[in-house]
């Protein structure tokens, strides 16, 4: 067994002792886990978790259920058909519990929501507020009613500046003083290879916009009566995204590409690199408590400002959308680099 797997299985050990004793000499729990678009590396910490073995080591078979364009699995985890949902941002959560939906977050894979706006290189757009000088923001009407808001309250956007977003980066490629939303691991790259141009890559995340992101989401009932389930899932999910990012990832990658027969190499190698160079995964609160990593005042952090930007209001209970019951615990820490 190499150095890594040592550290690993001895990682997951702790979701054992946790709560799950005897779970490697029974049968494990088969548990359904629906992520929220095709398979790709930004869902690599849990295929890898799979292919490795590591939910199976503390009590769990867990099976992936690939998301899409015509696929609703957020729909399928409050009446049980999934177990766990890979869930957006804590806009969603918010929205659960103001709606009466008995789901709630227990672990945030990503400390930063991958969200940007990308300008043109060149042309007086290179900071942040210097996009309020575009009058052609490109925007879909799912951002326009969440992190646009954001943008109007904070720092003056105006809803005339926006134009609708088509998810083609034809328009802005074509316009230079133009302003596109993207995914931080995907839209740079697309822009890269059809307009022969780096674009300027504004994180909303690095500017304000403090959601967590691709967060684990589980029903209450889960929470109440199998503990040890969420603890194994949590603990083995993020074993799973220390070895995607700094281990052997060519398993999970070959599982992820069977998943997703249209994602390349080139793809996933971006979106890996990307991840790291910007901290999606492993950085601010996961240095010290390790990838999931929640707490109560980036919480209200965020909510504070989804009331101030109107898409809340104050006398919502937000607490009700997550726990911290099973992150901070440094699950995971001795599988990063030292270095």
């Amino acid at each position: 067994m190499t150095k890594w797997k040592q550290a690993l299985a001895a990682t997951v050990a702790l979701g054992a002792l946790s709560g799950a004793a005897g779970a490697q000499t029974a049968a494990p729990t088969k548990v359904r886990f629906g992520t929220n678009w095709v398979a790709q590396a930004e869902h690599g910490g849990y295929y890898q978790a799979v292919v490795d073995g590591t939910y199976r080591r503390c009590g769990l078979d867990v099976e992936i259920v690939p998301g899409g364009p015509q696929a609703n699995n957020r729909m399928l985890l409050p009446v049980g058909r999934i177990d766990f949902y890979m869930g957006g941002n804590m806009v969603q959560a918010f929205s659960a519990v103001e709606e009466k939906i008995p789901t709630l977050v227990v672990a945030a894979s990503f400390q930063k929501d991958p969200q940007v706006l990308l300008s043109h290189p060149g042309q007086g757009l290179d900071k942040f507020e210097d996009l309020k000088k575009s009058n052609d923001i490109l925007v879909s009407k799912e951002g326009l009613a969440t992190y646009y808001q954001w943008m109007k309250t904070e720092f003056g956007f105006k809803e005339e500046q926006t134009k609708p977003y088509t998810f083609n980066a034809a328009p802005f490629i074509a316009n230079k003083r133009s302003v596109m939303q993207g995914y931080l691991s995907s839209e740079p790259l697309k822009v890269e290879k059809a307009g022969n141009f780096k674009p300027v890559v504004h994180l909303l995340a690095d500017n304000g916009f403090d959601t967590y992101a691709t967060t684990i989401e589980t029903r209450r009932d889960l929470v109440e009566k199998q503990p040890q389930v969420v603890q194994c899932f949590v603990d083995g999910s993020a074993a799973g995204w220390y070895a995607y990012l700094y281990g052997d990832n060519k398993a999970a990658n070959a599982v992820i590409k069977k998943d997703n027969p249209e994602i390349t190499d080139e793809q996933i190698a971006y979106s890996i690199e990307k991840m790291k160079e910007y901290g999606i995964v492993d950085s601010g609160d996961t240095l010290k408590h390790g990838i999931g990593a929640m707490t109560d005042e980036r919480m209200k952090s965020f909510f504070d400002k989804m009331v101030k930007a109107g898409l809340f209001k104050a006398d919502l209970d937000y607490k009700k959308s997550y726990t911290l019951q099973f992150v901070n615990k440094g699950v995971g820490l001795d599988l990063r680099p030292k270095n």
